[in-house]
């Protein structure tokens, strides 16, 4: 049977709810049919809360819910769970010193045929504005589980990003760790992919002298690995949301050293098509084919291109 990652959370989610008694579930309808599938709902009335279709209430409850001792654990759409009440995630949650984990569905394109409205490339990007939160992007329903368990554990503030994309394999151990799949001659260029990219950009990158970093977590970043695996001065950073979200914390994490940092993402959010995740992916540029061609012109670019 496929096990896709919103499979995996509702599991997962269903296990915290059994082994904590305060771990409570926030809905805003998105994922009620599931938790009922499995009978969550039958066996925790209490702490399976469905506010409807009400995003800014439903943040707002997490946040009481935190205040009293509880951990919640809040899901739906990435477009209105993370934009629609990004207020209350920064009064309510952020700004009141409390912790819930935020995990969305929908991820870039996941819904293309909703159209704009379900579209949320730029969730990552606002996310990143708040302080005390982790956020990480899942390849593979395994780490999802693992980045779901250990945040819980832990009872700090995290955005879990899932997709319908996902990888052949999980590749993350240890949670906020980059680890290196490939690795090239000294002086190459290193790539560093994040989330459900990995299989397209190793299909790409087939045959280049190129190393190929992973990350799952993007906040923090693994500055350290980072730091160890780069070999060359052309850093190549290949996102599955606007271009360049992580730009920034790959500059600083490399900032005593002569690098050329390119960024391949997202990069016309309003493309105004429907079309399907495929298309939405070709049209981007992040299949493989997409992604080996902006790879080959970094290697090719001269120097004052950076």
């Amino acid at each position: 049977m496929f096990d896709s990652m919103r499979f995996r959370f509702t599991d997962v989610t269903g296990e915290l709810l059994a082994s904590d008694t305060r771990t409570v579930a926030v809905l805003a309808v998105i994922g009620r049919s599931m938790f009922a599938d499995r009978g969550l709902i039958q066996r925790f009335p209490d702490r399976i809360i469905d506010v409807g279709i009400r995003e800014q209430a439903q943040i707002g409850v997490a946040g009481g819910l935190a205040l009293q001792g509880f951990k919640p654990i809040v899901s739906g759409y990435a477009p209105f769970l993370v934009e629609r009440p990004y207020e209350q995630i920064k009064l309510d949650l952020t700004h009141q010193g409390v912790n819930a984990i935020l995990v969305s569905v929908g991820a870039s394109w996941d819904s293309s045929g909703s159209g704009r409205t379900h579209q949320a490339p730029e969730d990552v990007a606002l996310m990143a504005t708040l302080p005390g939160w982790s956020i990480h992007v899942p390849g593979h329903p395994d780490e999802l589980e693992l980045l779901l368990r250990h945040e819980h554990a832990h009872g700090a503030s995290a955005y879990i990003r899932t997709s319908i994309d996902q990888n052949r394999e999980s590749y993350t151990a240890e949670p906020g760790s980059i680890i290196a799949l490939r690795t090239g001659s000294e002086g190459s260029p290193t790539i560093l992919v994040v989330g459900p990219l990995v299989d397209a950009t190793l299909d790409a990158t087939s045959g280049l002298d190129v190393s190929v970093l992973y990350a799952s977590t993007v906040v923090p970043l693994d500055a350290p690995a980072l730091r160890n695996f780069v070999r060359g001065t052309d850093v190549i950073l290949i996102e599955p949301f606007l271009a360049g979200t992580s730009s920034g914390r790959v500059a600083d994490a490399l900032n005593d050293r002569p690098i050329r940092l390119f960024s391949h993402g997202v990069t016309e959010p309003e493309l105004r098509i429907y079309g399907t995740p495929r298309d939405h992916r070709e049209i981007h540029g992040l299949d493989a084919q997409g992604i080996r061609s902006f790879v080959t012109r970094v290697i090719q670019a001269p120097l004052s291109a950076a």
